[in-house]
């Protein structure tokens, strides 16, 4: 599937390059869809791609939470089994807990990110999720 095939597939519009690339593996796009209130951004990974391991920091409040609007993908804690997200998953995600997320191997993932209001807020990119373990999954 293309990206033009995947965009007629979901409501929010997949923008733009996505400003921390660096962090990810694979190709995956950037669109604010808010930054009043809540920030809510619809992120999308190509096939494949995911992000590092990384911990959401805050001294008060912070996190994130996750609501998959598309496509098929994966969420995982540091210890823990990857979580399968299809559309109308939603993930709640504390401060302080490391974890990544992205696409299965072999469909597009979209989810909205929202960045939980809390003190202090910085992100910690961590290392790349190793192919032997994002492989692993189906």
């Amino acid at each position: 599937m293309t990206k033009e095939e995947f965009q007629k597939t979901i409501m929010f519009p997949i923008g733009g390059p996505n400003p921390v690339a660096q962090y990810f593996v694979g190709t995956s796009y950037f669109a604010e869809l808010s930054a009043d209130q809540v920030p809510v951004y619809n992120v999308v990974f190509e096939p494949g791609c995911r992000n590092n391991w990384h911990i959401h920091h805050a001294s008060k409040g912070g996190g994130q939470m996750l609501i998959c609007v598309g496509g098929r993908g994966y969420y995982q804690e540091w210890g823990k089994e990857p979580i399968e997200m299809v559309p109308g998953t939603v993930i709640n995600i504390p401060a302080e807990v490391k974890h990544w997320h992205g696409a299965a191997p072999d469909s597009w993932f979209a989810h909205l990110g929202l960045e939980v209001p809390g003190e202090d807020l910085v992100n910690e990119w961590c290392e790349p999720v190793s192919d032997e373990d994002y492989y692993k999954l189906k």
